[in-house]
């Protein structure tokens, strides 16, 4: 037997200011891991931005990727917090294999091309300022989800520590993507 599917995108369930989690449950959309998920969903969509105006294919194949790993994010931190045992790792968990994975990227990238000492102002191309961009809605992500662990809510530390070495990455590859064009911050 065929089941109708509605073909409505809205559910008005969130007009009491309210939004459901993963796995069950409803929080505000003030709270702030709310704050922390719509942060994460930014930056996948920043990344979206920079991967639409990339031409390597190699750095638009690793941009997929990270905006694949940030949904892992979004559903770890989305979790309803006693369901999180009902989560599979690198689909819905954050592992501490995906954070050594970017640190052995990072590692692998700054070996191969070490970064300037000083500091750049971003916007040299537009693919470098939109990892850049991308860059700082990471550490706003990472910023709210540590403020909702301070007050009382359940994040995963690797979902945290994943979200610190993402922030380094695309800092990373912000200069990479920028070669030689960057401006220092100084004129000495």
């Amino acid at each position: 037997m065929l089941r109708r599917v509605s073909s409505r995108i809205y559910t008005r369930t969130g007009d009491d200011g309210t939004t459901g989690q993963f796995l069950g449950g409803r929080v505000s959309k003030a709270d702030p891991l709310v704050e922390a998920c719509g942060d994460v969903d930014e930056t996948v969509a920043l990344l979206g931005v920079a991967r639409a105006g990339c031409t390597d294919p190699e750095l638009a194949d690793l941009l997929l990727r990270l905006q694949r790993d940030l949904f892992v994010v979004g559903a770890d931190l989305a979790t309803h917090p006693e369901r999180r045992h009902h989560l599979t790792d690198t689909v819905s968990r954050v592992t501490p294999e995906m954070v050594a994975d970017v640190e052995a990227l990072i590692d692998r990238l700054v070996a191969e091309r070490p970064l300037r000492p000083v500091f750049v102002v971003p916007g040299a191309t537009p693919l470098s300022a939109a990892v850049d961009h991308a860059r700082t809605v990471a550490r706003r992500a990472e910023r709210h989800a540590v403020g909702a662990r301070t007050g009382g809510r359940a994040v995963s530390a690797t979902a945290l520590e994943y979200l610190n070495r993402l922030s380094d990455l695309l800092f990373v590859l912000a200069r990479r993507a920028a070669g030689d064009a960057e401006e220092p911050a100084s004129h000495d």
